[in-house]
């Protein structure tokens, strides 16, 4: 069963002066500005690797609770932060990193299995699969997720 997702991008004007939308399928996002400013600066919206990176968290968090239920753990708790690096290539720039950052407390768990189990999710989970880019996992377990 394949399964569509959809966004919609406009951008009215051009390069740096241009100023764009994103609209998503499920309505999330409606309208969201972008353009330069939001992607190369920090004025407000959103920007394509900031997206890139809400979707690689969440969809390697969500792979990691899927392999965390096969293994019978009911009781866990998972946040993870994905750190998208941009950098000029040529006349233009191109995504080399993704880097992920789990913080996890799966208590019913040893963490060398928790590990084990992160890098599987790491190298399977289909947002990762469809990035090109280098990527590096820490995991944070126990006391050292209280630190």
């Amino acid at each position: 069963m394949a399964i569509t997702r959809t966004a919609t991008a406009r951008y009215d004007g051009t390069g740096k002066e241009g100023k764009g939308e994103l609209t998503t399928q499920s309505g999330v996002l409606k309208d969201q500005r972008y353009g330069f400013h939001t992607r190369f600066e920090d004025a407000p919206g959103t920007n394509p690797e900031e997206l890139i990176a809400a979707a690689h968290a969440g969809c390697f968090t969500m792979a990691l609770s899927f392999a965390l239920a096969k293994q019978g753990v009911t009781d866990a708790r998972l946040e993870t932060t994905a750190r998208v690096t941009l950098v000029p290539e040529g006349e233009g720039f191109t995504v080399t990193r993704s880097d992920l950052e789990l913080t996890a407390d799966v208590p019913d768990l040893d963490d060398d299995k928790l590990r084990t189990l992160a890098e599987d999710a790491k190298k399977n989970c289909p947002v990762s699969k469809l990035l090109k880019a280098e990527m590096d996992l820490t995991v944070r377990t126990g006391a050292e997720a209280a630190a």
